[in-house]
């Protein structure tokens, strides 16, 4: 997905030392023909990263169609996963792919990548979660580059585990990512707990989707964000009436990074340059074949010059 904001929100984020901070959502519209609102936990001011995940957008379930034109990205790698529906992915490496429920499309967008995303015909609903990594300095011109996984779902204490990315509950991903990293779909029935067995290297965030979870007993809304951080060799997880969670983790990026719009980079000119070769069309995007359409147009820059951010201490 195109994102739109220049800076992260202020919005409500509430912690104490070793508690787990929960991120609350924000909704943000997203315009043009698919007319649809996401709801954002990261980034935001008291939290730009968890590991090198940088960006997470919720969204749905919703009756809506999704037209994202051609968009361009520089520095991540993006991260989809639906829980409902079906979109028609096309990018500037060549690649015509379709993201389904239950399986994982990861596109790198090092150096320049452009894609397009359409939700086909028979899709009415769409859930699921837009995420990106945010690519380390040695790795973040990495050429372009597309993976799709169906990971296995997997039982552990009654609860369904599906692993995108990384490792979890003897479940691993082979996706290439290039700083360690954890991505899960987990299902929880009514009245269940699951304790998992995490890296303390790692610092984790669980999303919410449906249902009602707490984690290390602390609870969680529907598309709040729970922060873990540092340190823990457990992750404890339990529901009443049954949740659905994703699992993100990664250990602490440790650089600080300037987002604009669709691009992850490290000063305020980089963003500038690449928003002028994306309007000149130049060779570091490509182009994207097969989408009935113009291309999107990057909008203005801010007044301000955009500042790197990174994580509290």
């Amino acid at each position: 997905m195109s994102n739109v904001e220049a800076e992260p929100a202020e919005v409500t984020c509430t912690s104490k030392p070793g508690s787990v901070e929960i991120l609350e959502p924000r909704d943000v519209p997203l315009g043009g023909p698919r007319a649809m609102s996401v709801r954002r936990t990261l980034p935001q001011k008291q939290r730009s990263l968890i590991g090198a995940w940088c960006f997470c957008d919720h969204y749905g379930p919703d009756a809506v169609r999704m037209d994202v034109a051609p968009h361009p990205h520089t520095g991540l790698q993006t991260v989809s996963w639906l829980f409902t529906g079906e979109i028609e992915h096309r990018d500037s490496h060549g690649v015509h792919a379709y993201v389904r429920p239950g399986e994982l499309n990861l596109m790198t967008g090092g150096r320049g990548i452009a894609h397009s995303e359409v939700s086909t015909p028979a899709s009415t609903v769409l859930h699921g979660v837009q995420l990106w990594l945010a690519l380390p300095d040695a790795h973040r011109d990495a050429p372009r580059d597309f993976q799709h996984y169906a990971p296995p779902a997997v039982s552990l204490d009654g609860v369904s585990v599906r692993v995108f990315l990384g490792s979890l509950a003897g479940s691993t991903s082979p996706v290439t990512t290039f700083t360690p990293l954890l991505g899960a779909e987990l299902v929880l029935p009514a009245d269940s707990a699951i304790s998992l067995d995490v890296r303390p290297s790692f610092e984790h965030g669980v999303l919410l989707d449906t249902g009602d979870v707490t984690i290390e007993e602390t609870a969680l809304t529907p598309g709040a964000l729970g922060y873990a951080g540092t340190g823990r060799t457990t992750l404890t997880l339990a529901s009443r009436d049954g949740a659905r969670v994703v699992l993100l983790g990664g250990e602490p990026f440790g650089e600080e990074i300037v987002m604009w719009w669709n691009f992850v980079g490290r000063t305020h000119d980089e963003i500038v340059a690449f928003r002028d070769e994306w309007q000149a069309e130049t060779d570091r995007f490509g182009r994207v074949e097969g989408y009935d359409g113009v291309r999107l147009p990057a909008p203005p820059l801010p007044g301000g010059r955009l500042r790197p951010r990174g994580n509290p201490a």
